[in-house]
């Protein structure tokens, strides 16, 4: 499956990226950042709520913010369906997880390249995905880190051994030149943002990522 990340689109023609998700992709890729807890602010709940007004594929927020579970049910009234958030950004990851599930949405458990995934391991059982980052969270544009591919071996084989259905999400340097080992690798959902938005033909690239 491929999510397109907004965050590269064109935001004074915001509407017509969101058409091209909906007539393209499987999924919105909405990345929240507070600038807290990566360096970077992207968009808050007025652009969430401006594509969710338009989207015809769910919405797929990633909460790259610090205290989480604070925004959690304003994210599930925005119109979000699938909700992740960083493992490091919260104190009582299976609260989060629960308040999720509780508001109606998919919960996911993202971490950056330098936490190792064996600590995705405990929140397997209870969440629908992990989101794993193949670069570090908060910039768009850079370039894919090639050891994520025995980072997403090593969970699915997780995911396996626990006979569990837990989705992996990758997202970081996603192209059609990697996709094929991305699920090679064990991964479900692919984000794309630069590489999809910045191609000469957008269009081609997801038809090339499946």
């Amino acid at each position: 499956m491929v999510a397109v990340s907004m965050l590269s689109a064109d935001f004074l023609h915001l509407g017509q990226d969101a058409d091209f998700v909906n007539e393209h992709a499987d999924f919105f890729h909405l990345d929240i950042m507070d600038g807290v807890f990566v360096p970077n602010i992207s968009y808050g709940f007025p652009v969430v709520e401006a594509i969710a007004s338009v989207a015809k594929k769910p919405l797929d927020a990633h909460l790259m913010i610090v205290r989480p579970e604070n925004y959690v049910e304003r994210m599930a009234g925005a119109g979000v369906g699938m909700l992740s958030f960083h493992l490091n950004a919260a104190e009582n990851p299976t609260q989060v997880i629960n308040l999720i599930h509780a508001n109606g949405m998919k919960a996911g458990v993202a971490v950056n390249p330098d936490i190792p995934v064996e600590r995705l391991f405990p929140y397997l059982p209870v969440c629908e995905f992990v989101l794993i980052m193949s670069v570090f969270a908060g910039f768009g544009g850079q370039k894919f880190i090639e050891t994520s591919y025995g980072r997403i071996e090593t969970v699915r084989k997780e995911i396996a051994s626990q006979g569990l259905s837990c989705l992996i999400e990758v997202d970081g340097g996603v192209s059609g030149k990697n996709a094929a080992a991305l699920k090679s690798a064990g991964a479900d959902i692919l984000v794309a943002g630069s590489a999809v938005f910045k191609a000469s033909d957008p269009a081609e690239a997801v038809w090339q990522m499946r």
